[in-house]
């Protein structure tokens, strides 16, 4: 998490330099973006919890309007039921993104949705259940560009996994800086 958080700061720097300023980029650009935040897990309806999640996040902008992306999260990581617990994932997906400003700066709303691969981990101290299963995610967020390479956003996004058998429903609330290249 120390990492994540010290890579984002770094990011926010360096988006906020004068050569990032003075030179934006095209219309379509790569783009990184760190991720931190709070989650909240909820089993069956009947059991929940809340930690800290990260995730660090990277694509590519076919338009202003439309990326890819790929990422890597820990979206819980704490003890819930007597045992220590933690979901990550790795996914794909899409992302459509409105801004309101000229030349792609300014507000912006933007919608992603795909599919992670969720690693889900309890331990008891004596052994350990794993289990990992592919499910669809989405999200939406909402920013601003203060450049054409650099902005900030505050994010939502819900995947709901399985346990067991049981229904695992995973909600985050992140930060997020990007830098676009």
């Amino acid at each position: 998490m120390k990492k994540i958080l010290i890579l984002s700061c770094a990011l926010a720097l360096a988006g906020l330099s004068n050569a990032a300023l003075a030179a934006p980029p095209k219309d379509t650009a790569v783009f990184l973006r760190v991720e931190a935040g709070h989650s909240d897990i909820d089993l069956e309806g009947d059991f929940d919890d809340s930690d800290s999640t990260s995730s660090l996040r990277g694509g590519y902008y076919f338009t202003p309007n439309f990326a890819v992306e790929g990422f890597f999260g820990t979206l819980y990581d704490g003890r819930f039921l007597g045992l220590n617990g933690e979901v990550e994932a790795y996914g794909i997906g899409g992302i459509a993104k409105k801004n309101f400003g000229a030349n792609n700066t300014g507000f912006f709303i933007n919608g992603r949705a795909g599919v992670l691969r969720a690693n889900t981990t309890f331990d008891d101290g004596i052994g350990e259940f794993r289990d990992d299963t592919t499910e669809p995610y989405v999200g939406v967020g909402l920013g601003y560009d203060f450049t054409r390479a650099f902005g900030l956003s505050a994010n939502y996004d819900w995947v709901q996994t399985d346990v067991d058998g049981l229904d695992l429903d995973v909600e985050t609330i992140t930060l997020g800086a990007e830098y676009r290249f």
